[in-house]
């Protein structure tokens, strides 16, 4: 595993729980130390890591985290599974460099939050050569509760900008209806478990909903500062495409203002403050 941050260490955690040995590294030593405290394996780089292993998986927090592991590892037969949301065109080039040294990469985006990683309710968006894929399953299983080849390489990246509009939108649109609940007099935590059985249900309002009754964002599964990388990616992927996003733009306020207000290391969930917020200066 490279990359032991929110959803790098769950992953590793289930992988464990599931009978896996896991070499675990991150450039950060206290998430080194919390997973060799979890029972992992703490390795002193990457290169180690690749010596040790034949699948990773990979769960960095940028463009420039891929380039450098790209560079670093040079094991024939290995296969990386490359788990972040990354622009395709950053992806593509490593994908190159890795070929070039006969390691496979798959683009293996998910779907879910940090919490949803602990719970293992994580779903694999895969992509690429469906060979090596395959040969992955035994290890997507130990992390997550589903997962999906969609072709050729890149395809699951652009499944993932599909869920993470839905998830920008979905994650305002809790908030809005959980304020509305609140100023109308009901219980939250009540219409979080109703609203949660209706038509106008998601994930967000069940997996986020609580958070913000509770007005309560850490720790985070998800900050707004991380957001705020996966809302350029989706923005760029959507203007390329001239795809219509009407809904989309109109959040990017919203988690704007987040960042404005101190929330960066908080939840996205943290929204629900910032319309809170405005809804009493608009008094």
């Amino acid at each position: 595993m490279l990359g032991l941050g929110i959803m790098g260490s769950a992953m590793a955690a289930n992988l464990m729980r599931a009978g896996f040995a896991v070499v675990g590294y991150d450039p950060v030593a206290a998430c080194r130390h919390r997973h060799r405290r979890a029972g992992g394996i703490a390795a002193s780089n990457v290169q180690e890591v690749a010596r040790s292993t034949r699948v990773i998986i990979c769960s960095l927090p940028s463009e420039s985290a891929l380039r450098l592991v790209s560079e670093q590892i040079a094991r024939p037969n290995l296969i990386v599974i490359e788990t972040s949301t990354l622009p395709i065109e950053v992806k593509e080039a490593a994908r190159k460099r890795l070929a070039a040294a006969g390691v496979t990469l798959l683009d293996c985006p998910l779907s879910g939050t940090g919490a949803q990683a602990r719970a293992k309710d994580l779903v694999v968006l895969g992509s690429g050569e469906r060979a090596a894929f395959n040969r992955t399953i035994p290890v997507l299983r130990g992390f997550s509760r589903a997962h999906y080849h969609l072709g050729r390489f890149g395809n699951g990246s652009r499944m993932k900008f599909a869920a993470n509009l839905l998830v920008a939108i979905h994650n305002i649109s809790s908030a809005e209806a959980l304020i509305l609940a609140r100023k109308s007099g009901l219980d939250p935590a009540l219409a979080v478990k109703v609203l949660g059985e209706g038509a106008g249900s998601s994930r967000m309002l069940q997996v986020r909903g609580p958070l913000m009754v509770r007005r309560s964002y850490l720790p985070a599964t998800v900050t707004n500062a991380i957001w705020q990388k996966d809302m350029r990616i989706i923005g760029a992927f959507v203007r390329k495409l001239g795809s219509p996003a009407p809904l989309f733009r109109a959040t990017r306020a919203v988690y704007n203002a987040a960042m404005a207000q101190g929330h960066a290391l908080h939840d996205t969930a943290s929204v629900c403050a910032v319309l809170e917020k405005s809804r009493r200066r608009n008094k």
